[in-house]
């Protein structure tokens, strides 16, 4: 296939093209044509801006992952605005473009969150699940993918993956707990019973492949792994595979004081089934955290540098 990818710099992206780059065509949306370069070298077909597209013609498939990172600063007001907009005004874009086509794509996945759903209790949430707490991380995902279910409308096939938190060895979520873990400081987050559904970045690179390939998947699938575990499980399991202790709790409150609103990522989750992948055949290499991480830490001699999401 020849596959035009957006986000392609960030920390999936980078995997993703990595991947897909031994058996596909790759272009690269990007705004920063010498660094993108730079950073994923000669794995790329062409590096391509907005303003150099006037129609998707000649893509197979559409890969759009592009989006500032959500937890990369205070959620200001100004931040929520370009957490938005680099979200809804690209794919609009994008969309403005795929109107023009004369052949246009056979296919659209699109990056979404879990954090569609808002904040949620314990009970297990498949891809059917009606409910949703009205907060910030619902209308930013909302809006988005309303936005790419839209193509649909001019012939692609569209699929759409809530993600969860991404584990991999190279940035992420991860990346930014390590620190505190490696110093015998990490543990629980509030009271420590908030879900967290995760998935390895490999895993997560394997379902979008998956989706590529399987052209009777359309719709929402969740990127997660098939189960979730409590907050306190995360950080003692974590701890654990780092030989470590957990003992220190970082309270609500001061999680609150330090980043704001932000805070309700760490403070809330959701448990997340991947019902619709199971039920598609797809097999999960890294389905349960403790091996996850053990495998993890193995693969990487336990180094991981910060990246951009």
């Amino acid at each position: 296939m020849r596959i035009l990818i957006t986000g392609a710099t960030g920390f999936i992206g980078h995997q993703l093209v990595t991947t897909l780059g031994k058996t596909h065509s790759l272009c690269v949306l990007t705004r920063n044509k010498p660094s993108a370069e730079r950073r994923l070298g000669p794995r790329i077909e062409q590096f391509l801006t907005l303003d150099e597209i006037d129609s998707l013609d000649g893509f197979d498939a559409i890969i759009n992952l592009a989006g500032e990172p959500i937890a990369a600063r205070r959620w200001t007001q100004q931040q929520k605005r370009r957490i938005c907009e680099s979200r809804w005004q690209l794919t609009e874009a994008l969309l403005e473009r795929l109107r023009h086509c004369c052949n246009p794509p056979q296919t659209w996945i699109n990056a979404s969150a879990i954090g569609f759903y808002g904040r949620q209790g314990a009970q297990p949430i498949t891809e059917q699940e009606p409910r949703v707490h009205p907060e910030f991380t619902h209308e930013v995902c909302r809006r988005w993918e309303e936005l790419a279910l839209e193509a649909a409308d001019y012939g692609c096939r569209v699929c759409i993956l809530r993600i969860g938190m991404v584990l991999g060895r190279e940035g992420g979520a991860l990346a930014k707990m390590l620190p505190a873990y490696r110093l015998g400081a990490g543990g629980p987050i509030g009271d420590g019973q908030q879900q967290i559904s995760w998935i390895l970045l490999e895993d997560l690179v394997a379902i979008i492949a998956f989706l590529l390939e399987h052209t009777n998947c359309q719709g929402v699938y969740h990127g997660t792994a098939p189960h979730a575990v409590s907050q306190q499980e995360f950080a003692r399991l974590l701890a654990q595979t780092l030989g470590k202790p957990h003992r220190l709790r970082t309270p609500g409150w001061l999680l609150r004081l330090l980043v704001g609103e932000m805070a309700d990522l760490l403070l809330y989750g959701q448990n997340v089934v991947p019902q619709r992948l199971l039920d598609a055949g797809f097999h999960f290499r890294h389905p349960d955290l403790a091996p996850a991480l053990r495998h993890l830490f193995k693969e990487s001699k336990s180094h991981i540098s910060v990246a951009e999401i």
